[in-house]
């Protein structure tokens, strides 16, 4: 019997009016890829010029989620051959989420299932995100010595409050009503009515399907604990951050200092810094662009550092998860080790900004 041929890692369809993209990896919870960013990027940029295109929707192989994130198994091995094929990957996403973000008709994704990382880019940069009962999404790369990018840290930064720097900091799995609150998700549509929705999708406009086929979503958990977490995260800084989270009433704020102290600490300040500049740039119209740049900053220095790496080998390779973070506290993170992530690249920028500005 002859060996199946294997199946391409995205999958682009025509029906009717609507375009449709399948990441096709759903043994590794459709886990981004290169070649599946790249390939995104020239059909959704050929769809955008197509008349016969009205919208374009996107959603995940499998029963486990949209997608995962990018494929940190490759990222680690590239690593130890000095991570080029890293950085360029992600100079090819995170145009991918510029042009999602810009993308000039509707762009409808279902955030059904796991939606991490990269895959909160694939999504939540459109238009109309959809939110499902099973949806468990968030930003979870502090857990790995990482930091959120994908523009991840100018989402989480517009959220409500200090909610988006909780779920940065923490890296907490969210579901669907959290998303909604903080402003990752526009609807919320149970699993069972996806299939109906896709269907409408190929006939009708999709402000119009997805209106007719939305349900009132659950409470967010996350909203109704914003009393302790905007009191907690406006602290100056991330040390002072953990102590009102000590003093807090609430047992889920210490949960959360405990979260935040078994993460890398560089990390955990390296965020944080980058959130609260994305919240000070303010609405510009390049805001997505600027944080992309500085992400592709902070990357490419903790792709050349340790707590990235190990940060991987202890969730995902040898999963002991037990990382030897260095340094090993908050306290040993200096304001110039944080702000030496943020310094210019010369010749390695990714240059989006001066893309989107040119007329």
């Amino acid at each position: 019997m002859a060996p199946e041929e294997p199946q391409p890692e995205v999958l682009f369809e025509r029906r009717g009016r609507l375009g449709v993209v399948v990441l096709n990896r759903p043994r590794a919870v459709n886990a981004l890829t290169e070649g599946m960013a790249a390939a995104m990027l020239a059909q959704l940029t050929a769809w955008a010029e197509d008349e016969s295109v009205q919208t374009v929707l996107v959603r995940g192989a499998g029963d486990r989620g949209l997608c995962a994130g990018g494929d940190i198994v490759a990222i680690y091995r590239d690593m130890l051959d000095g991570g080029d094929a890293t950085a360029r990957f992600w100079r090819t996403e995170y145009r991918l989420n510029s042009l999602i973000s810009r993308y000039p008709k509707p762009y409808v994704a279902f955030m059904d299932g796991l939606v991490l990382g990269g895959g909160v880019g694939v999504s939540a940069h459109g238009s109309h995100r959809v939110v499902t009962e099973r949806t468990r999404t968030g930003m979870p790369e502090t857990t790995i010595g990482f930091v959120p990018d994908v523009g991840g840290t100018l989402l989480l930064a517009c959220a409500p409050g200090e909610s988006g720097t909780h779920a940065a900091l923490t890296g907490a799995h969210l579901d669907g009503a959290d998303a909604l609150h903080l402003g990752l998700a526009d609807f919320f549509v149970p699993r069972a009515r996806l299939d109906a929705l896709a269907s409408a999708l190929e006939r009708e406009r999709a402000d119009d399907a997805v209106a007719r086929l939305a349900s009132e979503p659950p409470l967010s958990q996350l909203a109704a604990q914003r009393g302790w977490i905007d009191a907690a995260y406006s602290a100056a800084d991330a040390e002072q951050i953990v102590a009102r989270l000590r003093a807090a009433e609430a047992p889920a704020a210490a949960e959360a200092a405990d979260t935040i102290e078994s993460k890398s600490p560089t990390s955990v300040k390296v965020a944080l810094e980058a959130l609260r500049r994305a919240r000070a740039r303010g609405p510009v119209p390049e805001a997505l662009e600027e944080a992309l740049e500085e992400e592709y900053r902070i990357g490419l220095r903790l792709l050349a550092g340790h707590d990235f790496r190990e940060g991987i080998r202890a969730q995902v390779i040898d999963k002991d998860r037990s990382p030897r973070w260095e340094p090993a506290t908050l306290a040993g993170v200096s304001r110039a080790d944080v702000e030496s992530f943020f310094a210019p690249l010369g010749e390695r920028e990714l240059g989006l900004v001066a893309t989107v500005a040119a007329p």
